[in-house]
């Protein structure tokens, strides 16, 4: 690089040759230049205890202070908004598994956290510190996770429980209708001496629905000397139920039924002086008194009686 200078008190034009290594050694001048009053003027600061200087670095101090402490304060709020979030939920958690044990007839055992001695005294707040935090965050986090756990437990139980409801025959197979024989001993309708019934006779006239007891599948429905056009159903663990002297039968066998589905309809076949539903309900085939199971639902207490 080339620069000319050219003024009235030079009798001629100067010329001035700039090279690279010109540049480089002033620029390595000026930053020696800075670097050495800077560290000039902080060895004065220490050693003379300028109070300008003292007074800025107390400035930086405090705004660097400032900045952790504004840092930590934002951290314990949000710790703290966390450990008041585990405490609803450890409180909701309670409240709803003893509403669901209470569906389920399960027994919670009260765990050992929640059973506490009794206390008193005047209450005087005591600030937390973030390491106290911390465990409490962790302890009721671990206390939320017992919890679920439990809620899962009564859950299945509730679950378990709806099930066996449903594949219980509670409900009545015949609406409207009137209680005739009970289960038990009694005198033979036909020929006049004693025999075991091993059912429960509803009342009604011919073509009255009969619906099903509980869920299940069909084992029978065709006819039967007996019984006449009968339908039996297979509700699990060796607990079937049967519909006796039908009119019509309105499934076939195999098929899945649901609790207060259309079966069948009230009527007279097979061994019978009349129209009515012979049902029975077997347990590995030995004949149980159906009212045991009746009872369970809401309908028996209303079953009409002549």
């Amino acid at each position: 690089m080339q620069i000319i200078l050219v003024s009235r008190h030079l009798k001629a034009a100067r010329t001035i040759t700039i090279m690279p290594r010109h540049v480089l050694a002033t620029i390595f001048a000026l930053l020696v230049l800075v670097f050495s009053t800077s560290a000039l003027f902080s060895w004065l600061s220490v050693a003379l205890r300028l109070p300008v200087v003292e007074d800025l670095l107390v400035t930086l101090h405090l705004q660097e202070d400032r900045k952790t402490r504004d840092h930590v304060d934002n951290n314990l709020h949000l710790m703290a908004t966390r450990l008041g979030e585990l405490q609803a939920q450890v409180l909701q958690l309670d409240a709803l598994g003893e509403r669901l044990s209470g569906i389920a007839g399960v027994k919670r055992e009260r765990s050992v956290d929640i059973i506490k001695a009794a206390q008193g005294g005047p209450y005087i707040p005591a600030p937390m510190s973030v390491g106290a935090l911390e465990k409490e965050i962790e302890r009721l986090a671990a206390v939320v996770d017992r919890r679920s756990d439990d809620l899962a437990h009564v859950e299945t139980k509730l679950l378990e429980k709806r099930v066996r409801e449903r594949l219980l025959p509670t409900v009545l197979p015949v609406k409207d209708a009137y209680l005739g024989s009970p289960f038990g001993h009694r005198s033979d309708p036909i020929i006049g001496t004693r025999a075991m019934h091993e059912g429960m006779d509803f009342n009604a006239e011919t073509g009255t629905p009969v619906i099903a007891a509980a869920d299940g599948v069909v084992l029978m429905a065709a006819y039967h000397p007996e019984f006449g056009n009968v339908i039996d159903i297979d509700h699990g663990e060796g607990l079937t139920s049967r519909y006796a002297h039908l009119s019509r039968i309105d499934i076939k066998p195999e098929s899945l039924v649901k609790r207060g589905q259309l079966i069948g309809a009230v009527g007279s076949t097979g061994r019978s002086t009349g129209p009515h539903l012979h049902f029975e309900v077997r347990m590995l085939g030995v004949a149980q008194n159906p009212a045991h199971f009746l009872k369970q639902g809401d309908e028996y207490a209303h079953l009409k009686r002549r």
